[in-house]
C-alpha cells in the first residue's frame, strides 16, 4: 500500500511571481500619477511647504482606507482579496504615496531654518494621514450599508 503524499501548502503570496508583477505594474502605475502631480506642482510656483507630497500622501492615505473597507466588506473570496490589495494597495497606492519624500522634506525644512514649518508638517501628515483613512473606511463602511439596504 502506498500513502498519499500530502497536498503541499500554497506559496506565501511573496514567492508568486505573478503576485510580484501585479505588484510592480501597479507600483510604476502609481509611481507614475504621483510625479505626474508633483510636476504639475513644481510648475506652479515656489511654496515654503512641500504641498504636493501632503496632498498625494494624505489622498493616499484616504485611497488606502477606503480600498480596504471595500474589499473587507464586498469581496469574500480571500484569494481575490489578497490579489486586489495587493495590485492596488501595496501597488498602486504605494507607488504613489511617498514616505522617503516626506522624510526628506521634512528634514530640508528644518535645515533651512523652518523647524516649526518641519514639526507641523511631519505632524499634520501624519495626524491627516491616519484622519483621512479613519473617515474613508467609514464613509466606505456606511455607503456599503446604504446600498446593501437599497438592494432589499
Amino acid at each position: 500500500m502506498t500513502a498519499t503524499p500530502a497536498p503541499s501548502p500554497a506559496r506565501p503570496p511573496h514567492l508568486r511571481p505573478q503576485l510580484i508583477g501585479l505588484v510592480m505594474l501597479g507600483g510604476a502605475a502609481g509611481t507614475a500619477v504621483r510625479n505626474a502631480i508633483e510636476n504639475a506642482f513644481a510648475a506652479s510656483g515656489d511654496h515654503l511647504l512641500p504641498w504636493a507630497t501632503f496632498g498625494i500622501n494624505i489622498s493616499g492615505a484616504f485611497l488606502l482606507g477606503l480600498l480596504s473597507e471595500l474589499l473587507a466588506l464586498i469581496i469574500s473570496n480571500e484569494q481575490r482579496r489578497r490579489v486586489l490589495q495587493l495590485t492596488f494597495g501595496t501597488g498602486v497606492l504605494g507607488g504613489y504615496t511617498t514616505y522617503s519624500t516626506f522624510a526628506l522634506e521634512t528634514v530640508r525644512l528644518g535645515e533651512t531654518n523652518h523647524p516649526i514649518a518641519a514639526a507641523g508638517y511631519a505632524v499634520g501628515s501624519v495626524v491627516l494621514g491616519f484622519v483621512a483613512a479613519y473617515l474613508a473606511m467609514l464613509g466606505t463602511r456606511r455607503m456599503v450599508g446604504i446600498a446593501e439596504r437599497g438592494q432589499r
